[in-house]
C-alpha cells in the first residue's frame, strides 16, 4: 500500500471510459484563501430536512461538527506540494457531492480571553466519493502558510479536523454540451474533480477544454495524470501556458490571452459554461474576481472581451 501511494503520488496513469479515475490523487485548494476563526465561530450550514421513515445513509463527514480524521500515510507529490492519505471507517461514505470542498482547522495559538484560535483552510477532494476507508488531499506547502505547515508537519497517526462538504457548483451529467475551464495554480483542483466525475461516467457526452496556466512547467500540479486522461479521452483538450517556460517547452507562454480563450474554449452559447478557479490576480485578469458578498458578481476581463455573460461563467 505504501508504495502504490507514493508511486501515485507521481504516476501518471489514467484509462478510457469508463475506469479513468484520479484514485489516489487528490485535493489541494478551492480557491479560497486562509482565514481565522475563535473556537466559538458558527461555521455550520443547515442540512436538507429528513423525511420520516427513509434511512439515511452514514456518511464521515459532518457539515455541523468537526470530525477528527487519521493520517494514514504522506508522499511528496511535486517540489512543493505533498499528498496525504487519511482514513475512516470503510462501512460508511465520505459523503462529498461534485463539485465541493471541506475545511480543515488546526489550532494556532489563543486569542486575548485564552480561547484557542485556529487557522481555517479549504481544500477540494478529487478522489473517488464511493471510495471506501480513505480520501486523499494535495496540498501545495507555503513557507509562510500556517495551515499548509501544519499539514507538512504531519506524521501518521496524527489527526486533522474537517468539516463539510460545502458545495460549490452542483454538477449534473450533460448539463451543458460542451464545459471550458481555465484554472491557475492550485485552482486546477475543482477542475480536476469535476474531469473525474464526467470521465468515469460513460452516459456523460460532456466536452472538456481546460487551460492550465502556472509559474513554470515544475509547477504543473498532477500533469502527467492530466496529459494520461487527455490521451485516453477524447472529450478532454487541454492547454497548458507558463510563464517562465523550460529549454523545450512546447506549450503556452504567458498570461491567459484572448487569442488563447478563443482558441481554446467553447465559444459563448446557450450550451456553455466556463469554470475558472485560481489566484486573485488570474481571477481578475480573466473573469473579474467575485463580488464582496462572495456572490458571482459581474463577468470581466478576457471573458467578457470574448463575449461570455454571467449565465455562462462559474467562479470557483
Amino acid at each position: 500500500m505504501a508504495m502504490l501511494f507514493r508511486r501515485l503520488a507521481f504516476a501518471g496513469g489514467g484509462g478510457a471510459k469508463p475506469r479513468s479515475s484520479f484514485g489516489a490523487i487528490s485535493a489541494i485548494s478551492c480557491g479560497i484563501s486562509s482565514y481565522y476563526l475563535f473556537s466559538n465561530s458558527n461555521l455550520a450550514y443547515s442540512d436538507e430536512p429528513k423525511e420520516e421513515g427513509i434511512t439515511q445513509p452514514q456518511i464521515a463527514l459532518n457539515p455541523d461538527k468537526w470530525i477528527e480524521f487519521k493520517l494514514q500515510e504522506k508522499a511528496q507529490a511535486s517540489h512543493n506540494s505533498q499528498l496525504f492519505r487519511f482514513s475512516f471507517d470503510p462501512s460508511v461514505k465520505l459523503g462529498l457531492d461534485v463539485a465541493s470542498c471541506l475545511l480543515t482547522r488546526a489550532p494556532v495559538g489563543q486569542d486575548a480571553e485564552g480561547k484557542t484560535k485556529y487557522a481555517i483552510r479549504p481544500y477540494t477532494p478529487l478522489s473517488n466519493p464511493e471510495a471506501k476507508g480513505y480520501f486523499d488531499l494535495l496540498i501545495k506547502v507555503y513557507p509562510e502558510g500556517k495551515m499548509s505547515q501544519h499539514f507538512a508537519s504531519l506524521k501518521p497517526g496524527d489527526v486533522v479536523e474537517v468539516k463539510g462538504p460545502i458545495e460549490k457548483l452542483r454538477y449534473t451529467p450533460n448539463m451543458k454540451k460542451h464545459i471550458g475551464m481555465i484554472a491557475g495554480g492550485t485552482g486546477i483542483t475543482p477542475m480536476l474533480q469535476i474531469i473525474d466525475y464526467i470521465l468515469k461516467n460513460p452516459d456523460d457526452n460532456t466536452q472538456i477544454s481546460l487551460l492550465y496556466a502556472n509559474v513554470s512547467p515544475d509547477d504543473i500540479l498532477l500533469k502527467k495524470k492530466l496529459d494520461a486522461l487527455a490521451a485516453s479521452n477524447p472529450n478532454l483538450k487541454i492547454f497548458y501556458t507558463v510563464d517562465n517556460p523550460s529549454n523545450g517547452w512546447i506549450g503556452g507562454t504567458g498570461y491567459i490571452s484572448k487569442d488563447m480563450v478563443i482558441k481554446g474554449l467553447p465559444h459563448p452559447g446557450e450550451d456553455t459554461l466556463i469554470l475558472v478557479c485560481g489566484p486573485p490576480g488570474l481571477m481578475k485578469h480573466v473573469s473579474g474576481e467575485k463580488a464582496k458578498d462572495w456572490t458571482q458578481g459581474e463577468v470581466s476581463g478576457v471573458l467578457k472581451e470574448v463575449g461570455y455573460t454571467e449565465d455562462m461563467v462559474y467562479k470557483f
